[in-house]
């Protein structure tokens, strides 16, 4: 009975604190599209929260760990993406779909604003291109829970690595291209990946084209 009691505590206590996380996300994020990265002050960000600063790093060691916390979410979307589709299709096939789905849901116009602000703010432009690392780490990780050989798993390894290095280098030839028309949602290069998940401005151009090309012709690495 103590067991159960204690367990239905420690509910209520995770769910405040996911609660109060997000209350501070939601308030840095409202005044970095306000006001700028550098004019927003950390205490203005836990008054809008209705939290001390001493709460705000309880949950944050700093300003732009809560822009980088808040791209984490694509990289999330992306593994359960993957990890939903069936078992016997092809990696490929299942990034395919993975990112169309992870784009697409993370897709809004609040968010495509925090990529053009972190593109704008050299103190997070600078840290933006540790989330390749993290994103390929977590692609591999998904695709090997799917692997059933230690030969696929390295297959899958090149693949996460041939897909993210797309991104990577979309981001790098399209930064300075023009914005290409939007197209239907149905396809990787539709979307413009945004600044919640990956604030890549080569996907609302050029770059973007290629990621479906190199995805399939990774299958056949």
């Amino acid at each position: 009975m103590t067991r159960t009691t204690d367990g239905a505590k420690e509910g209520r206590r995770e769910l405040k604190r996911r609660q109060t996380r997000e209350r501070i996300e939601e308030a840095a994020m409202s005044l970095f599209l306000e006001r700028g990265f550098d004019a927003t002050t950390i205490e203005e960000i836990a008054e809008r929260a209705e939290v001390s600063k001493r709460s705000f790093f309880d949950y944050f060691p700093s300003k732009e760990e809560v822009v980088f916390a808040w791209q984490d979410g694509f990289a999330d979307h992306l593994m359960a993406a993957i990890a939903s589709r069936p078992a016997d299709e092809l990696a490929v096939k299942a990034v395919q779909h993975g990112l169309v789905s992870a784009i697409v849901s993370a897709a809004d116009e609040r968010a495509m604003a925090l990529g053009e602000l972190i593109r704008r703010t050299p103190a997070l432009k600078a840290r933006d291109q540790l989330k390749y690392a993290k994103l390929e780490l977590k692609l591999t990780e998904a695709l090997k829970a799917r692997s059933r050989s230690d030969e696929e798993r390295l297959r899958v390894r090149l693949l996460a690595a041939v897909v993210i290095g797309a991104l990577r280098a979309g981001e790098n030839s399209g930064t300075n291209s023009r914005p290409a028309p939007r197209s239907k949602p149905s396809r990787i290069s539709s979307s413009a990946i945004s600044g919640r998940c990956l604030p890549i401005s080569a996907t609302r151009g050029r770059g973007a084209d290629q990621i479906t090309l190199i995805v399939a012709a990774a299958s056949t690495t």
